[in-house]
């Protein structure tokens, strides 16, 4: 029998692809060849090189010669993939895109070689030459804790096991076509990779996720300092070379290496003092307790590595100057440049597998995180906190893996909890904190999937006051909360119970608190009971981008029916507090109603055919195909549209 990893000789001619076909090939698969080229390439390289290198080895596949010989390609793993996409389908019958793809395989392994003191380096093991992207930083979009965690996975791997990996996940190949593809890029043990391959878990579906995109890109800027410097006159440019040569030995007082940080920019007492770890303030042990704040200006340094000055010295100057090798990130609205004066240390220690450091500026709440050995693989996370008191200064994220969430909790709270608000007559689930105030790991909010569960993290104060937040993929936790907008109060797990899944749609937009208001109640036709209609409106840390949903909810419902939503509107805020929404509504007998609902402010409402009902809620019959078209009136005649 033969082997897997040997490509089988077929009787069939070879096919042959001339230039004309592969640059078609190309110019109709480049996305995903240059995902395929990032997933193979290695993560040291970081995320900026990794690309550029991804986008240069995709360009340089083309044949040089007029017509090249292409090998069969390999078939598709149960006929038909996973997905069924109807391009993979067609990409991997074509044999165009098996030559191109085979050409960009063999680029990104031997980036994943070694350099070698004996021999010439190869072409993808330098940096590329184009393209090329001055004075800025690109890298894919973040995704979630996921992502991330296969990301690690797949940064542990060989070259050829993440091309396996790849192979199978992307390019829906079964074992034996990946064998024959690794073999034609010159693959020494395909089998091998095959069974490295396998430790990772098949999280395939999470290859198609943005974090692995690396056509669709977010921009940061280098250091702008020395553009500006570079755009002076030749004699101060030659200036600031000798004393930007000098800078790169500072400092020279022992505060040990930068780690992942870049090469420093300037320099000035205020820059100087910011990266000073002897500079960093701190807040004294109960000082709370004497303020009449409740910020995070009040908390106290902890952990157990408050002391390690080198650590504290590489925060501050990656914070300062991220290389390219570290993974930031920001809350929308939120700047992500460096501190203005020395910043409050808040915690330092080890975490699970990370050292670990939170520090607040007056502005931001910023955590650096780096492995136990080394500094490759850093993080800077940002996050906007201004203004922050009470609830909203409750808690900080320090860890998140494999979707459980670690806090660090404000020196007040008493007791942590965990509430199912699906579950809401469910007692919370006591959490543990350490002496330092971190919380045990817990499952956070599922990501994916379906809606089964929506934990929130419930906190009790020194008053007794319990609180409730609810993790949206950012370092501090949105504050939720119930009733009129003009005069929101602590939210309880019952008062969410239905739109607690809604939730997701506000993940990773920098919001801040959460308010659901039960505008109206309205009794159904047919004697079919009641339904809530519910205004849920998500407020953000930089005051734009404001989400409201107006939901229908029925007594026999798990959850809500989006009715009407809206982005940056005043609508079911405290500056406009009125709303109106309606839906088609199907009876239990089968008959079809226009149902509408508006705020207590709403006097009459009419329907898209001309019905019009004094009060605030309307329901008359009509088709299954009508729309759900509603005016409403105020006393004083102003007319209300539909939220959108």
């Amino acid at each position: 029998m033969q082997s897997p990893s040997k490509s089988p000789k077929s009787s069939r001619p070879t096919p042959v692809v001339d230039v004309e076909q592969a640059e078609a090939a190309l110019v109709e698969h480049y996305p995903r060849l240059v995902r395929l080229a990032y997933l193979v390439l290695p993560p040291s390289l970081g995320r900026n090189r990794r690309v550029l290198t991804a986008h240069a080895l995709t360009q340089r596949a083309l044949p040089r010669s007029r017509r090249t010989g292409e090998a069969a390609v390999p078939g598709q793993r149960g006929g038909g993939g996973r997905t069924g996409e109807g391009g993979r389908a067609r990409a991997l019958g074509d044999p165009a895109y098996a030559y191109m793809r085979l050409q960009v395989l063999r680029g990104a392994l031997d980036a994943c070689a070694p350099l070698r003191w004996n021999a010439w380096p190869k072409r993808a093991q330098l940096p590329p030459l184009l393209p090329q992207v001055r004075g800025l930083r690109l890298f894919p979009r973040s995704g979630g804790a996921d992502e991330l965690a296969l990301d690690q996975r797949l940064s542990a791997l060989s070259g050829a096991a993440r091309a396996a990996y790849v192979l199978r996940g992307l390019e829906a190949l079964d074992d034996a076509g990946v064998c024959a593809v690794l073999a034609a890029a010159d693959c020494e043990d395909p089998e091998d990779a095959l069974d490295e391959a396998d430790e990772v878990e098949a999280r395939y579906d999470l290859l198609a996720s943005p974090e692995f995109d690396p056509c669709a890109l977010q921009a940061r800027p280098t250091d702008l300092m020395r553009r500006r410097q570079h755009m002076k006159a030749a004699g101060v440019a030659a200036a600031a070379v000798l004393v930007c040569g000098a800078l790169l030995g500072l400092p020279g007082d022992g505060w040990g290496p930068d780690g992942a940080a870049a090469p420093p920019y300037a320099q000035n007492p205020a820059g100087q003092a910011a990266l000073d770890p002897g500079q960093l303030t701190t807040a004294a042990v109960g000082a709370w307790k004497r303020s009449a704040r409740t910020d995070f200006s009040m908390w106290p340094a902890r952990g157990d590595l408050i002391g390690d000055k080198e650590l504290l010295r590489r925060a501050l100057a990656v914070w300062a100057r991220p290389g390219e090798s570290v993974r930031v990130s920001a809350t929308p609205g939120t700047p992500a440049g460096a501190p203005p004066g020395p910043a409050r240390l808040l915690y330092a220690g080890e975490v699970d597998s990370a050292r670990v450091v939170l520090l607040y500026d007056g502005l931001r709440i910023v955590r650096y995180a780096e492995p136990k050995e080394g500094t490759g693989g850093a993080a800077l996370d940002f996050a906007r906190v201004d203004g922050a008191t009470g609830t909203e200064a409750n808690a900080v994220v320090v860890d998140r893996a494999d979707g459980n969430i670690r806090y660090l909790t404000a020196p007040w709270i008493t007791s942590v909890g965990v509430q199912d608000l699906l579950k809401p007559t469910a007692k919370p689930v006591a959490v543990r904190r350490s002496a330092d105030g971190v919380t045990d790991p817990f499952a956070g909010p599922a990501q994916t999937g379906a809606c089964t569960s929506w934990n929130a993290l419930r906190l009790r104060d020194h008053t007794g006051a319990a609180r409730l937040t609810t993790d949206l993929g950012e370092l501090v936790p949105a504050h939720l909360t119930a009733g009129r907008p003009q005069a929101p109060r602590e939210a309880t797990a019952a008062q969410w119970s239905k739109s607690a899944c809604s939730l997701a749609t506000v993940r990773s937009h920098g919001v801040r608190t959460v308010n659901a208001w039960t505008y109206a109640r309205q009794t159904l036709p047919e004697a079919n009971g009641a339904a809530d209609w519910v205004c849920t409106r998500a407020d953000t840390w930089s005051g734009e981008g404001s989400r409201i949903l107006a939901q229908f909810q029925t007594a026999d419902g798990p959850v809500g029916a989006v009715a009407a939503k809206a982005e940056d509107s005043p609508a079911c805020g405290s500056r406009d507090p009125k709303v109106l929404a309606g839906v088609l509504w199907k009876s239990r007998a089968g008959s079809w109603y226009l149902l509408g609902a508006g705020s207590k402010n709403v006097t009459s409402v009419t329907g898209s055919g001309g019905e019009r009902t004094p009060g605030n809620v309307l329901a008359v019959r009509t088709e299954r195909t009508a729309k759900a078209r509603l005016t409403g009136t105020l006393a004083d005649g102003t007319k209300v549209n539909t939220l959108r």
